[in-house]
């Protein structure tokens, strides 16, 4: 593997940090910016709405310049944004810094998947894919409860200092190790835009909104509820976040692993298990292990969605997949913002510190009914066409409703058969 990956790898371990690490800290910015912990929570959801609005805008913008240099321009905005909220007087400052460095997420990604697939041969794209987004992952499990502990111990704005240093080491990777790939090929917007009016494209998107909403609605008030609700010292939301850092890992690997072969029935369990232990969280939380068992179980169950949601949308939408794909991974962000608000309300609403598990559960639960109704429409189809078939037609051609993509392009595949996949 070449050396350029371990410097996407950098950057996917930043912008993971940066995006997770401000839960542990929302008690410290409230009480250090004057501001309740629900208004803190905006961090969280002004930093999900870029990714929403930046990773579309920012892949097409993307088609306008060589890769390698687009890579440079998000890194310099994760800098920006990072260092911002670092110095930041005052909330909106604050709140500003986030929505920059958000800018840099969904694009980062999407491009940096293409170059990791560009600088391998074609039998090691999947690997190369699956290293650049292993810096995500590790972040979750070192970079974001490092940062919280510095945060707790040192202060929040040393965090975000260091996370941007972190880029700083990033974007020097990039522009001292990844090849200066020649600038793509003109992009078919209309093509692109045209995947959207797929009934399931948009189906899979509202499936990730809601599912991925359900994860975040608990996860945003983590550091509240585990010391206020179950007892916690504010000290051990550190190790907390490992756990639940640990339960992302092991769902992406799952999710991975079993998203090629069984995709819907991961997709019934997962969420129909999410649901379930964010409701039983609702009334459990004040003790110690079943906390600790149900924060792990959150990170598992969530992220165990993610690589068969990017997958469907993918296949939905193989003849023009980048804008989708990138949709897709601001729509988890849009689920991320949806939830730290409904949590906010609750919270605002005197409802309780474990309201937002509530506001979880019935999340995932729309998210599950969406799942059954995707599946019964794609099968409706299917039924016409059996039934229409001549005797001597191939039955797998009849009855597999996603053969008709098995030709899709290395990088609508490449993803999801890595498993590596993260909004």
């Amino acid at each position: 593997m070449p050396l350029a990956l371990l410097a996407l790898a950098i950057g996917a371990f930043g912008i993971g940090t940066t995006e997770f690490v401000i839960m542990g800290l929302l008690p410290q910015v409230g009480t250090d910016l004057g501001v309740s912990v629900p208004t803190a929570g905006f961090l969280v959801t002004g930093y999900a709405l870029g990714v929403m609005i930046g990773a579309p805008i920012m892949t097409v913008l993307g088609t306008r310049i060589s890769r390698k240099n687009m890579l440079m321009l998000l890194m310099g905005l994760f800098i920006l944004g990072n260092f911002i909220s670092a110095v930041a007087p005052v909330f909106a400052v604050m709140l500003i810094g986030r929505v920059v460095a958000s800018l840099a997420h969904g694009a980062f990604f999407g491009i940096g998947s293409v170059v990791a697939a560009e600088l391998v041969a074609p039998e090691k794209k999947a690997g190369a894919i699956s290293m650049m987004f292993t810096g995500l992952t590790v972040a979750n499990v070192v970079g974001v409860p490092l940062g919280t502990y510095v945060g707790q111990n040192a202060g929040w704005r040393v965090t975000f200092l260091l996370v941007a240093a972190l880029g700083v080491l990033g974007l020097a990777g990039v522009a001292k190790l990844v090849p200066d790939l020649p600038k793509p090929e003109g992009t078919r917007l209309r093509h692109e835009v045209a995947a959207f009016r797929n009934t399931q494209v948009i189906l899979a998107m509202a499936m990730t909104v809601l599912g991925f909403g359900g994860v975040f609605a608990a996860i945003t008030y983590i550091a509240p509820m585990m010391t206020e609700v179950s007892g916690f010292a504010g000290s051990s939301v550190t190790w907390l976040m490992v756990v639940f850092g640990l339960g992302m890992v092991a769902g992406n690997l799952i999710g991975g692993r079993f998203a090629d072969r069984k995709l819907m029935p991961l997709l019934y369990t997962a969420l129909g298990g999410l649901a379930l232990v964010l409701l039983l969280f609702t009334f459990l939380a004040s003790g110690k292990t079943a906390s600790v068992v149900a924060v792990f179980l959150i990170g598992a169950l969530g992220f165990a969605t993610v690589p068969p949601l990017q997958k469907r949308v993918l296949d939905h939408a193989h003849g023009a997949p980048t804008l989708a794909s990138a949709a897709n991974i601001g729509a988890f962000n849009l689920g991320n913002a949806l939830s730290a608000w409904l949590g906010g309300l609750v919270i605002s609403a005197g409802l309780g510190y474990t309201a937002p598990d509530a506001v979880g559960a019935v999340l995932a639960a729309a998210a599950l009914v969406l799942a059954v109704i995707s599946h019964r429409l794609e099968l409706r189809p299917t039924r016409n066409t059996a039934a229409s078939a001549p005797a001597n037609s191939d039955p797998a051609a009849a009855t597999d409703p996603t053969a008709a993509h098995a030709a899709a392009s290395d990088h609508a595949s490449a993803p999801a058969a890595a498993g590596a996949v993260r909004p």
